[in-house]
């Protein structure tokens, strides 16, 4: 399917049925799989010959999920994961270890940013964090020899951060490491990483490639191009023998378009285990055939949504990078020229008192923590996730006291506009 547009990959890219076949991708709902003889299944344990033994490393239905969304974002690999967590967790740890260190935006979600610093940190990987609009020579003092890659998130996960790829991946590159960059948000609807650098793709699955809330999943996507060889004392876990393999090297038998997601199956998945059921991939399929027709209404919805709170009296302020004078309105219009994504945030004049009366008021838009599917949602998290902290404590977080997320669905923005305008009048 690469030579489709993207759209057309959406609805028929991973999966090709043969003469007789299913023309809709089956659900293969069999933790295991049947062999005629111990050779042909040795072959398998070997790495010798590709196919399905136990759903816990591969499955046929995730494996073709897994093959349209590498489709879409140009790589040359792919797998499926349970959540983004799990893609985030194995896209740093396939490559770091114990006494490696990670450079990493600071504006990220904030299950990852506690990954990063707390989990990953007690495996002995130390992480530093930059500023995501941070200079070059900035980003160039964070590297120390034993670095191994640089991580960030196309639009962060609530700060709406737009991050400059190019000039990530190039110091990323002049120092012998790979970008490992967070597409979950944009999607590659909207960006394609790759295209700008970019060496490793991740995803929650469970926003908008899924849609509908309805399936927790990861991904990980490899762009082919980074060659592990060129720095072989950087990645040794690519290019020495794997004993637990008979001594494979990852590098050198599957090459650069396969060591990487290869060994990530073969290692991590098999070792800790975070695999998607194949129901869930079945569902995130179902979602990712109209991608292409939902982001286009969400960033349009969210357009429109962001002007309306941008010229409201009692909006004190909007950050949406589609608006004229947001800070990353450039950054924007580079790497997101068709629309960024649904999700803004703002917060009305009154503070935290305010935004608590004016939540109380939505009719509409559901108070929830998920963002990034059909419906508009919204949260304060002032009022929820950090109500245990004071404005002074929020501010320090980053997270202002007035704050509401708001995730613009796919509804008529009429309805979404009046009643955002009702309970603006309730304050």
């Amino acid at each position: 399917m690469s030579d489709f547009k993207n759209g057309t990959k959406c609805v028929q890219g991973g999966y090709t049925p043969t003469t007789g076949e299913p023309r809709v991708l089956p659900i293969i709902q069999s933790t295991t799989f049947k062999y005629d003889t111990s050779e042909d299944m040795g072959k398998l344990f070997d790495l010798e010959a590709s196919g399905y033994f136990y759903t816990r490393l591969a499955n046929p239905t995730c494996d073709h999920v897994a093959k349209k969304l590498c489709d879409l974002e140009g790589g040359s690999a792919a797998m499926l994961l349970s959540s983004g967590q799990a893609a985030n967790f194995f896209a740093v740890f396939n490559i770091a270890s114990a006494g490696d260190h990670v450079v990493s935006s600071a504006a990220i979600y904030g299950g990852t940013f506690n990954l990063f610093s707390v989990t990953m940190k007690r495996m002995g990987i130390d992480f530093t964090f930059v500023e995501p609009d941070c200079t070059e020579d900035e980003l160039r003092a964070a590297i120390k020899p034993n670095t191994k890659a640089i991580f960030g998130e196309t639009i962060a996960n609530p700060a709406l951060a737009v991050i400059d790829i190019e000039m990530y991946a190039k110091v990323a590159h002049e120092n012998g490491i790979p970008f490992i960059i967070d597409n979950t948000f944009a999607t590659p609807v909207n960006c394609r990483p790759i295209e700008w650098g970019a060496d490793i793709v991740t995803h929650s699955t469970t926003k908008y490639l899924d849609g509908h809330a309805t399936s927790v999943g990861g991904a990980i996507v490899d762009s082919g191009k980074f060659d592990w060889f060129k720095h072989a004392d950087k990645f040794p876990g690519l290019t020495t023998p794997d004993e637990s393999y008979h001594g494979i090297v990852y590098a050198e038998k599957f090459g650069l378009g396969g060591a990487y997601i290869t060994k990530c199956v073969a290692q991590l998945m098999r070792d800790f285990g975070s695999s998607p059921s194949a129901f869930n991939a079945f569902l995130l399929n179902l979602g990712m055939e109209t991608l292409h027709v939902r982001m286009p209404k969400h960033c349009a919805n969210a357009q429109k949504v962001a002007e309306f709170l941008n010229a409201h009296e009692k909006v004190a302020w909007v950050q949406y990078c589609g608006l004229k004078g947001d800070k990353y309105y450039e950054l924007g219009k580079k790497y997101l020229p068709n629309g960024s994504c649904g999700v803004l945030s703002f917060g009305v004049q009154g503070g935290r008192k305010a935004a608590e009366e004016f939540m109380k008021n939505l009719k509409l838009c559901a108070i929830v923590t998920h963002v990034a599917d059909a419906r508009t949602s919204i949260l304060h998290p002032a009022s929820s996730t950090h109500r245990q902290m004071t404005d002074d404590e929020l501010r320090a977080g980053g997270v202002a006291p007035d704050m509401m997320r708001l995730s613009v669905g796919i509804e008529d923005v009429e309805d979404i506009i009046s009643d955002l305008e009702n309970a603006l009048k309730a304050i």
